[in-house]
């Protein structure tokens, strides 16, 4: 990962003193039983309550109820029409185009108008929108008027109600559709910051015509969670029955053009996959199965679990883990009890890499491809469309006979990006502290600075501001 500038390890910041009125809000699909997402918010809310302790932080997503629930902020609903998208959206499929078109007109233009009056009145008070991580600028299985239109509703209207708008670690592309990629070049013309996740991001925007040369790139925001919340206990590899491999799973269904053809990439993924977790299992290993998408993955475990026992691995054997996940913290948790991980998802993948578990990325799209790249395993990434077992076999040996060597590097890696996220967070929250110290100054009174020494003077050393220039 080409990260720019704070490659080495900042000490711990000082903590800034924001006024109580200053709200800070994220903006995400959160609240959709992610674990990737979920664990993207968690680290950039304990980071705005590390850098800004009294700042309020609340989020726009797409259910809010689980969101204040899982994180204990306030949230709001990004809006009824969204949220509501996708089960609305296919009853309405083959209705007569006359008809479609007269019921926008007459009932869904009001119903927007409404939206973007709820939107506003969110805003209110609002210092700084942040468009939060995630692979939010790419539109596979969505259209134009799905997330891409409600950041850029979002987006206008925090420019109207005069709050700071940034893109911070966000992952862009593919984006098929020419109407997603006009609305997502506006939305990113008007922000304050924009900063991606990895090169690949940034140049995917530069080939469809958006200017993203002054732009940053800094690493996926789960690297910053607090070390607390993620680290093993001591005990917590133990284990009779030999090494733990996490296997981490998806509902897997490549590229595809057709729900046949889909259907049949799935299949294909499933068997492979469970043909090398019997391998394991014949060698000795004890194979812990993982899932990062509680609403999606249900699926995909089962029919590995009836493979396996196919294969003569019945549901009482000792040495298949197959424990329920409900949140973040418990994928932490099961990650953590594992020596290996073998997984789909990209933030099992990342969360694996931070707990320090060699990993091998069954890769679907280009940011797996450079997470990897970034941590130096290049040569254990497959494509998981393509998954060839004997090779993945072949790669899980080097990569057991290869880890004491590779655990070192990316130990450092990991703190590498850390730094450089905490360098971010310094520059993002930062200008709500100099904006508050130059009014104290005007008033008479004074504001605590955040950041570390050295990070403001680098900061100053390289002209840093709102541009987001490298």
């Amino acid at each position: 990962m080409g990260v720019r500038r704070g490659s080495r390890r900042a000490s711990e910041p000082q903590k800034g003193v924001a006024p109580q009125s200053t709200t800070i809000m994220f903006f995400g699909n959160f609240g959709t039983q992610n674990l990737g997402n979920e664990c993207t918010l968690q680290a950039i809310i304990q980071n705005a309550r590390r850098f800004l302790p009294g700042a309020t932080v609340s989020c726009v997503c797409t259910d809010p109820l689980a969101t204040s629930a899982a994180h204990g902020i306030p949230a709001f609903r990004i809006s009824r029409r969204y949220g509501e998208g996708v089960t609305a959206g296919s009853g309405r499929r083959h209705r007569n185009p006359v008809s479609r078109l007269i019921r926008r007109l007459v009932v869904r233009l009001p119903r927007e108008v409404g939206e973007w009056v709820t939107a506003f009145r969110t805003l209110k008070g609002t210092r700084m929108l942040v468009m939060t991580g995630t692979g939010m600028l790419g539109d596979f299985g969505i259209g134009p008027f799905d997330l891409h239109y409600e950041i850029l509703k979002w987006a206008i209207l925090a420019r109207v109600r005069g709050s700071k708008l940034l893109f911070v670690s966000v992952g862009a592309g593919p984006i098929a559709h020419p109407l997603s990629r006009w609305i997502v070049k506006a939305a990113l013309s008007l922000a304050d910051y924009r900063s991606y996740r990895d090169e690949f991001s940034r140049r995917y925007l530069e080939s469809i015509g958006f200017n993203s040369s002054q732009d940053r790139v800094c690493p996926d925001l789960a690297f910053s969670l607090a070390t607390s919340e993620i680290l093993p206990s001591p005990d917590a590899r133990r284990n009779g029955n030999g090494r733990v491999v996490g296997l981490g799973l998806m509902e897997y269904y490549g590229q595809r053009r057709s729900p046949e053809e889909g259907e049949r990439i799935y299949q294909r993924y499933v068997e492979r996959v469970a043909g090398f977790a019997a391998w394991l299992l014949e060698h000795g290993y004890t194979v812990r199965l993982l899932v990062g998408d509680l609403s999606y993955d249900k699926r995909v475990k089962a029919d590995v679990r009836t493979l396996l026992e196919d294969k003569g691995w019945g549901r009482d054997t000792e040495r298949i883990i197959d424990e329920p996940i409900s949140s973040a913290e418990e994928l932490y948790a099961q990650l953590a009890r594992t020596d290996m991980v073998v997984a789909t998802r990209f933030h099992n993948v990342l969360l694996a890499l931070m707990l320090n578990r060699p990993v091998i990325a069954l890769s679907y799209h280009e940011k797996m491809r450079s997470l990897m790249a970034g941590m130096g395993l290049a040569q254990y990434c497959q494509d998981a469309a393509l998954l060839d077992v004997p090779g993945l076999i072949a790669q899980f040996t080097r990569l057991e006979r290869n880890a004491e060597t590779l655990s070192a590097s990316m130990k450092r890696k990991a703190e590498e990006y850390r730094a450089a996220l905490d360098e971010q967070y310094g520059r993002i929250f930062g200008d709500l502290v100099r904006a508050d110290r130059l009014a104290a100054t005007a008033d008479g009174g004074e504001v605590t600075p955040i950041g570390t020494q050295a990070g403001s003077t680098r900061r100053a050393r390289n002209g840093a501001g709102w541009s987001g220039g490298r």
